[in-house]
């Protein structure tokens, strides 16, 4: 726990980033179960998620 603390205060962004990206692929990975999508087609949307969640940590980190 004492690592986690002293990594979120060094880099409390990406930590933010890998954190949102673990829940939106989780949430991406939940919604798209019956949708039939191929392999290459959901590690596309999975790869876009994890762009996105670092998209959105750089835009809250404008305050």
């Amino acid at each position: 726990m004492k690592t986690i603390k002293q990594l979120f205060g060094k880099h409390p962004f990406i930590v933010a980033w890998v954190a949102l990206a673990i829940g939106m692929v989780a949430i991406l990975l939940w919604a798209s179960q019956g949708a039939g999508l191929l392999p290459n087609q959901l590690a596309a949307i999975v790869a876009a998620t994890v762009v996105l969640a670092a998209g959105c940590v750089w835009i809250i980190s404008w305050e």
